[in-house]
C-alpha cells in the first residue's frame, strides 16, 4: 500500500461499514453456542474449518460435555475422534482439554473476561479472544482478523500488512471502537458470499467502486 493511513482510507473504511451493514444486518458469529465454554470450543474447532462443519460436530459434542470440567477430564483419544472431521483434530483436542483445564482449575469453571487472560489459554490467540469477548461479554478489545478479513482489507487497500496482529493494529484507528466487531463480521460474511479468494464477484460487489483491486481480477 503506497498511501499512508489518511482520512481517505478512513473514509473508505467507514464506507465499507455503511454499505455492508444492510447486506449483513446480524453481525454475530455463525457458530452455534449457548454458553461461553461452548463458544470457546467452537472457536478452537473453527480454525481451518467451515462454521457449518463445526456446528455439525458441536451439536453432538455439547450434549456430552457440560462445562469446562467435563472437557478437562475428557479422554484425549476419544475427543480426537469426536472432532476429527474439523481437521487438525489432535492439536484441537489438546487445546480444548488444556484451555478447559486452566479454566476449571484457575477460574472455577468460568470463562475469564480479559484479553490478557484469554490469550494465555491454549489454542486462544487474539482473534479468538476478540470474538469470545465481544460475543459473550460485549467487550470490544480489538478487530478479529481471520482469513476473510485479511484478504478483504488488503484488497480494499486498508492495510499493507500480512500478519493478523499487525493488520488489526492498522485497522483499529480507522473507525470508532464500537464498530470494530461489526466491521470484522461484515467482512467475514462478504468474503464468503462475494469477495471469495479465487473468484471474487467484483461485478456484483457493493464495494467495487471504492476497491483498488476490483478490476484487477
Amino acid at each position: 500500500m503506497t498511501e499512508p493511513l489518511t482520512a481517505t482510507i478512513r473514509e473508505r473504511a467507514m464506507t465499507v461499514l455503511a454499505r455492508l451493514a444492510p447486506l449483513y444486518p446480524d453481525p454475530h458469529t455463525a457458530l452455534h453456542w449457548s454458553d461461553p465454554i461452548e463458544l470457546m470450543v467452537a472457536v478452537i474447532l473453527s480454525a481451518q474449518c467451515t462454521d457449518k462443519r463445526v456446528n455439525l460436530v458441536t451439536e453432538k459434542l455439547f450434549k456430552k460435555y457440560q462445562g469446562a470440567a467435563d472437557y478437562a477430564e475428557a479422554n484425549p483419544d476419544t475427543l480426537e475422534s469426536e472432532v476429527r472431521s474439523t481437521g487438525f483434530f489432535r492439536n484441537k483436542a489438546k487445546n480444548i482439554i488444556g484451555a478447559c483445564t486452566v479454566i476449571a482449575d484457575e477460574y472455577d469453571g468460568q470463562m475469564p473476561n480479559t484479553i490478557e487472560a484469554m490469550v494465555a489459554l491454549p489454542g486462544i490467540g487474539r482473534k479468538s479472544a476478540n470474538i469470545i469477548l465481544a460475543e459473550v461479554y460485549g467487550k470490544l478489545t480489538g478487530i478479529p482478523v481471520d482469513t476473510h478479513v485479511k484478504r478483504l482489507t488488503r484488497r480494499l487497500g486498508l492495510t499493507d500488512k500480512t500478519d493478523p496482529v499487525k493488520i488489526e493494529a492498522q485497522l483499529m484507528p480507522l473507525m470508532p471502537q464500537k464498530d470494530w466487531y461489526r466491521f470484522s463480521s461484515e467482512l467475514i460474511y462478504h468474503g464468503r458470499a462475494i469477495c471469495k479468494a479465487r473468484n471474487p464477484d467484483c461485478q456484483d460487489c457493493a464495494l467495487n467502486d471504492i476497491c483498488p483491486s476490483a478490476f484487477s481480477f
